[in-house]
């Protein structure tokens, strides 16, 4: 497993790593397809805030102690190989986890018309998480653990 490091001090807020994360999480993986045909386009699960001339991304940090996983009522929420993740088909939308999150990164999200909760996943399929990948300052670092 690995983590993702941000090197703000890089960042330019372009805001590639949200687009990629988008087509990575997107029925065609394709990112025309994906902004302009799909229907229902998932939410990006990094977020670019900027303060400033300063920006950098956020996403879930697969906390050691998930604060996430520990307040999930139907137990959607769980750690699987080090990473946090969350099972949609268990999740009720309850919302506890987003109001647990120290930092602030679970959103609320529609899938197939059920409300649940969408966070980083850390892109499973792939050996470097698709925000990382296509950075094109290597603000955002994977770091094998």
């Amino acid at each position: 497993m690995g983590k993702i490091i941000v090197k703000e001090e890089v960042c330019i807020g372009c805001r590639l790593c949200e687009v990629y994360c988008v087509v990575e999480h997107s029925r065609s993986k394709d990112i025309i397809k994906a902004f302009k045909k799909e229907e229902k386009r998932p939410l990006p699960r990094i977020l670019v805030e900027e303060r400033g001339a300063t920006s950098f991304a956020l996403q879930c940090r697969h906390c050691e102690d998930a604060p996430c996983v520990e307040s999930c009522i139907t137990g959607a929420m769980r750690k699987e190989d080090g990473r946090i993740v969350c099972n949609v088909e268990k999740c009720v939308g309850c919302w506890t986890c987003i109001m647990v999150c120290p930092y602030g990164v679970i959103k609320r999200e529609e899938i197939n018309g059920r409300k649940t909760a969408s966070k980083c996943d850390l892109c499973p399929d792939r050996d470097i998480p698709a925000c990382v990948a296509n950075c094109p300052n290597e603000a955002l670092i994977w770091v094998r653990e």
